[in-house]
């Protein structure tokens, strides 16, 4: 039987909604917002969201986290420093806060305390481009032999990023060896002009699919598609998606997972390409992925839910739409499910003779529509047969 209707076409949108039915605002929802915005590259408001939800929940870790990382990206040094300095003693020296500390002290001028804060983290980096930013402050302080070992290491992390090949050409042109320096400017050069290019191919191809008919289109598309580069073929998913075409999305988003693995980004579109497509047993797995790698995403959970409700999955469908639910209470497609899952879980559990359990999906079903009547009888009907029980 499928299960997925109108609902399912909206649900994958995200609703900037906070308020419960209640009209009570809650920490998990202005939280489910701030994931959002911060996902639209909105940090200023997501700052707001995440600023709000510490009101209500001051010794939420990952929020204050949160807002420390929105505020760097604002250029907010001052206060951004004073969050990741309060997050160090929470956290007992998590890695992924002495990076931002290391990165603040680079952009303060200070490379011998960004030193320290790297140096003690590189050996187990919390980001690729910890060795990056090492070298550079190597090189920042004049220790052009540190720099250049860090900095091969971080082109050894990534060829493709441009950064590390002109840093790593600047280190060896300062102790003079030039023609080594040559070749490191040359590859930077050439890794910035291909990221430009992957920038027009991105925009021609746009331009193609909103014009032109798909078999059309795809000749323009598909030279962003590249067995060997996961950002490119990452981007060429994502605009065969942005622009409908949810079957051509599905080959180099594919090919991407198998090249970087552990990217929520790359698992996300895959999963709401499938989604799209009603091939709900494929979107599963990488859904469930995506969930994994950013638990607090609404869109990704949303989108399982409703996965595992078309799929017949009631019990997992439950616990992961409850949860986007208290991600974005005000979620219209979301609560719907939500509503009929809990419903259905009702009827199984008095069809089992479990009445308790029965009246708890129904009660949770009455507070997302207060105003059904017939639930309202069927839990009074439920509510008896458990006191003859007794």
């Amino acid at each position: 039987m499928k299960r997925i209707g109108h609902v399912a076409i909206s649900v994958v949108l995200a609703s900037f909604a906070v308020h419960g039915q209640s009209g009570r605002v809650t920490a998990a929802a202005h939280i489910g917002k701030g994931y959002e915005l911060v996902q639209a590259d909105r940090y200023g408001e997501a700052a707001a969201e995440f600023r709000a939800a510490l009101a209500l929940d001051p010794d939420a870790v990952q929020v204050r986290y949160q807002l420390a990382v929105c505020l760097f990206a604002l250029g907010e040094r001052d206060e951004a420093r004073r969050q990741f300095v309060r997050l160090r003693a929470l956290t007992h020296q998590d890695t992924k806060v002495i990076y931002y500390l290391g990165r603040l002290d680079l952009l303060a001028g200070n490379p011998e305390n960004a030193i320290h804060h790297f140096e003690s983290i590189v050996q187990d980096p919390p980001f690729s481009d910890t060795a990056f930013y090492l070298g550079s402050a190597y090189l920042d302080n004049r220790d052009t032999e540190n720099a250049i070992e860090w900095l091969r290491k971080a082109v050894q992390a990534d060829p493709r990023d441009f950064r590390s090949h002109y840093r790593l050409a600047r280190a060896l042109q300062q102790v003079g060896r030039h023609s080594e320096a040559e070749k490191e400017y040359a590859v930077s050069t050439q890794s910035r002009e291909r990221y430009n290019e992957t920038s027009r191919q991105s925009l021609t191809c746009a331009e193609a699919l909103r014009s032109k008919p798909v078999e059309e289109a795809r000749e323009t598309c598909d030279r962003l598609f590249d067995r060997n580069d996961p950002d490119k073929l990452t981007t060429l998913g994502m605009l065969y998606g942005e622009n409908g075409k949810y079957a051509e999305a599905i080959e180099p988003l594919q090919r991407a997972t198998q090249l970087d693995p552990d990217s929520f980004e790359i698992h996300h579109n895959l999963g709401l390409s499938y989604f799209r497509l009603k091939r709900f047993s494929q979107a599963r797995p990488p859904l469930e992925k995506a969930v994994s790698l950013r638990p607090n995403f609404f869109g990704s959970n949303a989108l399982l839910g409703a996965t595992l409700y078309s799929l017949e999955q009631d019990e997992g469908a439950y616990r992961v739409l409850n949860f986007a639910h208290e991600l974005q209470p005000d979620d219209a497609d979301t609560s719907e499910l939500l509503f009929r899952v809990s419903v259905i879980l009702g009827k199984k559990s008095a069809a089992a003779g479990d009445y308790a359990t029965s009246l708890q999906f129904l009660q949770r079903a009455a507070g997302l529509h207060p105003d059904d009547s017939e639930l309202q009888r069927h839990i009074g009907e439920i509510r008896n047969l458990k006191d003859r029980t007794r």
